[in-house]
C-alpha cells in the first residue's frame, strides 16, 4: 500500500484501470442479471419476485463492504499517516451509501411479495438502515471538516467507530429472531441452486468491478481538486 502513496504513482496505475474496470464490470452486470431476469428458473417457494436478488444481493454485500474499505482507510490514516487514504474513504462513502440505499429499496419490494410487507423492524434490517444514515453523517462530517482545513481526524475515527455495526448486520439473522432469511451461502457451501447460483455471482463481481471504477474516479476527482486549488491559492498569495 505504502507503494501507492505517491498521488502521482497512483494516478500511473489509476487513469488505465478505471476503464477496464468500468467496462467489465458492466459487461459482467448486464450478463448476471440478464440471466437472472430472463433465463434462471424461479424459486420453489418465492417464484418469480426471487429474481430481485440478483440485485439486492450485490447492493447488500457492496453496501457493508464500503464501509469496510472505509474503516480500513480511516485506519491508514490515523496510524501509518497514508496520504491517500483519506481521499480513498471519502471517495468510497457516496457509492458505498448509494448501494445501502439500493439493498434496504430491492429488500422492501422483495419482503412485500415474500412476508406480506414493505418494512419490518428486525435486526437485519434495522442495522442495514442505520448503515445508511451511518454513511449520510460520515459525509457530512468529510465534507465539513474538508471545507474548515482540517486533517480528517474526526473523520477518520468516525469511520472506525461506525465499523461495529458491520458484524451487527452480518450476524443478525443469528443473534436474533428474525423474518429475514439466514445465510444461504457460507465457507461451507451454498444453499441456492447452482442455475441461480452463478448468475448471483457473475452479477456481484460486476457490480463489485463498476464499485472499483466509482471509487478510482472519485479519488482521482478528489486529487485534480486538490492540484487546482494549491495552484490557485499559489496564484492569489
Amino acid at each position: 500500500m505504502h507503494f501507492l502513496a505517491n498521488p502521482a504513482r497512483f494516478l500511473k496505475i489509476a487513469r488505465p484501470l478505471t476503464p477496464w474496470l468500468g467496462w467489465s464490470g458492466a459487461l459482467l452486470v448486464a450478463v448476471g442479471v440478464g440471466v437472472g431476469l430472463f433465463v434462471a428458473p424461479p424459486d420453489y417457494l418465492q417464484g418469480e419476485s426471487v429474481r430481485i436478488i440478483y440485485i439486492h444481493v450485490p447492493a447488500a454485500w457492496l453496501g457493508m463492504a464500503g464501509w469496510t474499505g472505509i474503516a480500513l482507510a480511516s485506519l491508514m490514516q490515523l496510524v501509518w499517516r497514508h496520504p491517500l487514504a483519506g481521499v480513498a474513504a471519502r471517495a468510497i462513502a457516496v457509492p458505498g451509501g448509494v448501494f445501502a440505499a439500493l439493498c434496504l429499496a430491492t429488500g422492501s419490494l422483495w419482503g412485500r411479495p415474500t412476508w406480506g410487507t414493505y418494512w419490518e423492524w428486525d435486526g437485519r434490517l434495522t442495522s442495514m438502515l442505520i448503515l445508511l444514515f451511518l454513511y449520510v453523517a460520515y459525509g457530512a462530517l468529510a465534507n465539513a471538516d474538508r471545507e474548515r482545513g482540517g486533517e480528517g481526524r474526526a473523520t477518520a475515527i468516525f469511520g472506525l467507530i461506525g465499523a461495529i455495526n458491520i458484524p451487527v448486520i452480518r450476524y443478525s439473522v443469528d443473534w436474533w429472531r428474525t423474518l429475514h432469511q439466514g445465510k444461504s451461502i457460507g465457507v461451507a457451501g451454498s444453499s441456492i441452486d447452482s442455475a441461480m447460483l452463478w448468475p448471483l455471482l457473475i452479477s456481484a463481481l460486476g457490480f463489485s468491478l463498476l464499485f472499483g471504477a466509482i471509487v478510482l474516479m472519485r479519488m482521482r476527482a478528489d486529487l485534480a481538486r486538490t492540484k487546482i486549488e494549491a495552484r490557485l491559492r499559489r496564484m492569489a498569495a
